[in-house]
């Protein structure tokens, strides 16, 4: 099976969801690499004449400087550490991928940013650690931390694990390796059961509608799908300026939705809309990639952006594992 082909001519299969979701999700980060974390959209417009353009290099003074067009932001490198620990493992395995973060975050070779939940989740670890040298650590004492750090790096799991009857406690557990935060768990919950209905063939919409039913009415996912919806007609930039362009998720989540309901199969078009929205946008185009990916398939997310990942080969083996896994 190669599920990394475009597939025009026939109905969307499982294997074409999936693949359009994990695609979807890492080429959404590395669009962003280099207009990231820019909030004034008249900075913007000065870096970028016409709006951002995706694979752009981070310049002197940029969060991501010294990556290269094709690189991800730490949300991607954390997304791909990942996707090899479940290809590596053949399943969820909490402490190996907890090992595989620390590990990255600690090294002094590591190039990405280190945001509040790599921090926070590598002081706890150490903390352990230091009061119990041979301990067996649980992973779940992550940051309290409410921002994208697993909405942008759930497509894998979410594929591997969306049909175990256990698929919510492995989200949740999942989480709160680097997000031991309530708030960011009823998030990624939300976001992990759109995508369960996506690979069943729902529309984004319908599968929105549907989740936000399934949950409490006070859910803060239940409220920001609300929120999505009364905003679907506004251009992008302003339903995110309505919201909020900074990380936590009540800004986030609501940004990311509105975006992929406004564009719908156009997937060059939301990643542009989103990164001309400024702020966070590398956390939202994980979300929005990763949505319009499951909702239409593989062949949405453009071949050659797909090409200009660094990791492109690896996320291909990663992405043919995971559909052979449906087959079982």
């Amino acid at each position: 099976m190669n599920a990394t082909q475009p597939t025009d001519n026939r109905p969307l299969s499982l294997a074409d969801r999936v693949a359009g979701a994990v695609w979807g999700q890492f080429v959404g980060d590395a669009f962003c690499l280099g207009s990231h974390w820019i909030y004034d959209p008249q900075e913007l417009q000065r870096r970028f004449p016409g709006g951002p353009q995706g694979f752009e290099e981070p310049g002197e003074g940029h969060y991501h400087f010294g990556k290269q067009p094709g690189d991800f932001t730490h949300y991607g490198d954390a997304a791909l550490l990942l996707l090899r620990s479940l290809v590596e493992r053949s399943h969820f395995d909490v402490a190996d991928f907890g090992v595989r973060f620390v590990t990255m975050v600690a090294s002094p070779g590591y190039k990405g940013y280190r945001d509040h939940a790599a921090k926070g989740t590598l002081a706890n670890y150490l903390a352990f650690r230091e009061a119990h040298c041979d301990g067996a650590y649980s992973f779940q004492d992550g940051a309290d931390d409410d921002q994208p750090a697993t909405v942008s790096r759930l497509a894998p799991l979410a594929a591997r694990c969306f049909r175990s009857p256990d698929y919510l406690l492995q989200v949740e557990r999942a989480t709160r390796v680097c997000q031991n935060n309530d708030l960011a768990v009823e998030y990624v919950r939300g976001y992990a059961l759109t995508l369960r209905e996506l690979f069943a063939g729902i529309s984004l919409q319908e599968s929105l509608r549907s989740v936000a039913q399934q949950i409490s009415a006070d859910s803060p996912f239940a409220h920001a799908v609300d929120l999505a919806f009364s905003a679907v007609r506004l251009p992008v930039g302003e339903a995110t300026m309505r919201f909020g362009q900074s990380c936590p998720l009540p800004s986030t989540v609501p940004s990311a939705l509105q975006c992929a309901l406004c564009h719908g199969d156009d997937f060059r078009a939301a990643m542009r809309a989103n990164a001309a929205a400024g702020g966070d946008s590398a956390g939202r185009a994980a979300m929005v990639g990763t949505m319009i990916g499951a909702a239409y398939g593989i062949g949405v997310v453009p071949a050659d952006w797909r090409e200009a990942l660094t990791a492109c080969a690896e996320i291909a083996a990663g992405v043919d594992w995971l559909c052979g896994q449906l087959e079982g």
